[in-house]
């Protein structure tokens, strides 16, 4: 069961990767979006057949994700997800510490692979503390991208918000009165969508997106140890299990680290948030 749902996490992570290629492809070269006219805003973006591609894309990717999180604990799930930021990187002129994030991440795949073994079932969390979790995240993401408003901070707001996204969704999994988590992570979800895009706007696909992974899947690997009571085995298998975690996430810092001038950036200038 929990092989399985690694392979949907794997999947998972392809999906909303290549989908965020694509979405930054042609949202970067779009006329200026703005969070004041959010239906002129959405009628730009899917009147480009490439974005529209990449969103849906994406929504079955988070389709597969939701069924990797039936299978497999928060943690394991997220991590696997992390390594899926390789795939933002194709087609892109990497420097050293780039590949060397390439390397790490799919370096981190592996051991999570054979770290896989028995594991006792996770909780849903307890309602009030996932929701304080969610809480706490929304309020970070809205300082963060009211401070700074560039590519880097709101792909990080987007990523605290995703992952405040998928806690809900883990706990929402649960069924029952949890279902109640459902509008929280659509509102989640959706305010990350307008970060994402407005990042795509402001620098590369790495600078903005690559940040959005790193957070989406380092936050809740931690909400697992301390709200689901995920743990880890024990042995041999503890510890690589430990070395995944550590190098899926130095992939997606090390990605993430590309610069506004790189090449495929898209716009330098910056983008209004409201006309």
């Amino acid at each position: 069961m929990i092989a399985a749902g690694l392979a949907l996490a794997v999947a998972s992570a392809v999906a909303i990767g290549g989908g965020y290629v694509l979405q930054h492809a042609s949202a970067s070269r779009l006329p200026a979006l703005s969070v004041r006219r959010p239906v002129r805003s959405l009628v730009l973006l899917f009147r480009s057949g490439r974005w529209a591609i990449g969103f849906f894309a994406g929504i079955g990717g988070w389709v597969l994700y939701v069924a990797a999180l039936k299978l497999a604990p928060l943690s394991l799930v997220q991590a696997a997800s992390a390594g899926g930021v390789g795939v933002l990187a194709i087609g892109s002129r990497l420097d050293r510490a780039e590949r060397v994030g390439v390397g790490a991440a799919l370096a981190g795949l592996v051991l999570l692979g054979l770290s896989v073994g028995s594991h006792p079932p996770s909780g849903h969390g307890d309602a009030w503390v996932v929701a304080a979790w969610v809480g706490v995240s929304l309020a970070v993401a809205g300082v963060v991208a009211w401070l700074r408003p560039t590519a880097a901070g709101l792909g990080t707001s987007a990523g605290v918000l995703y992952a405040a996204g998928d806690v809900a969704t883990k706990a929402a999994v649960g069924g029952g009165v949890r279902l109640g988590f459902v509008p929280v992570l659509l509102v989640c979800h959706g305010l990350a969508f307008v970060c994402l895009q407005l990042a795509f706007q402001r620098g590369g696909r790495l600078a903005s997106a690559g940040l959005a992974v790193l957070w989406t899947n380092a936050l809740p690997i931690a909400a697992g140890m301390t709200l689901f009571g995920e743990t880890l085995p024990g042995g041999a298998r503890g510890a690589l299990r430990l070395a995944a975690f550590a190098l899926v996430v130095v992939g997606a810092v090390a990605l993430s680290r590309r610069g506004p001038a790189a090449a495929g950036a898209g716009p330098l200038e910056p983008v209004r948030l409201t006309d």
